[in-house]
This record gives structure tokens, sequence and C-alpha cells, in this order.
């Protein structure tokens, strides 16, 4: 192969890779305006609402493992900045907002303070 075939190869594993890792996470999450712009898994399906918790079932929650890091990731770039981890629950801020979000087997739990 000469060397402008493999430069065109390599850039378009380069632009793929890029897409995988850092462009599909990022759609694989919604801001919620309900939760101050705090991203939620666009599979996650909300069973329970009240006194300022959403309680989702996701399968890729874990009381064990909490979130998957590409889930922290879109957290992260929403510009949220991870607090205190008590157990499976881990405290998130942005600006003067807090979240909970607690994680149990394939649910979780995210709380708003206002």
């Amino acid at each position: 192969m000469n060397k402008k075939k493999v430069g065109w190869i390599l850039s378009i594993v380069a632009i793929v890779v890029v897409a995988v890792f850092v462009v599909v996470p990022n759609f694989t999450y919604e801001s919620s305006k309900e939760l101050n712009g705090f991203p939620v898994p666009t599979k996650a399906k909300l069973i329970d609402q009240g006194d300022g918790v959403n309680t989702y079932t996701w399968s890729r929650a874990s009381g064990e493992n909490g979130i998957p890091s590409d889930y922290e990731k879109a957290i992260k770039s929403e510009g949220w900045k991870k607090g205190e981890r008590e157990g499976a629950s881990v405290v998130y801020t942005k600006g003067k907002h807090l979240i909970d979000l607690t994680t149990s087997t394939e649910e979780l739990d995210i709380t708003i303070y206002k």
C-alpha cells in the first residue's frame, strides 16, 4: 500500500474511534430540564416520581458498580461535578444545583435538591 492510502485509512479509523467513544455515548443520554440539565439515560424508564425523586428502571444500573463510565462522562460533559459518595449514592453539583444519584440493581433514583 502506498503512503497516501495508509493516511486515508488511518484518518477514517480515527474518525470512527472518535465517534464511538465521544459522540455516540452523548446521544444515549438526554439533559432533563426538570433536573436542571442533569442527563438521564434515554433507555431508562420513569417508574415513580414524587418529592423531588425520580425513579427509573435501567438495565445498566448497579448497586455494586454504580453507573457505567459512559454515563459518568455524559454527566461530566454536561458540567456536573462529582462530589461525595456514600455507598450507592453520589452527589453531583452544577453551580447552585445539587443532584443525588443513587443506584441499585437495574434502578436509578435521581433526587433534585432545590
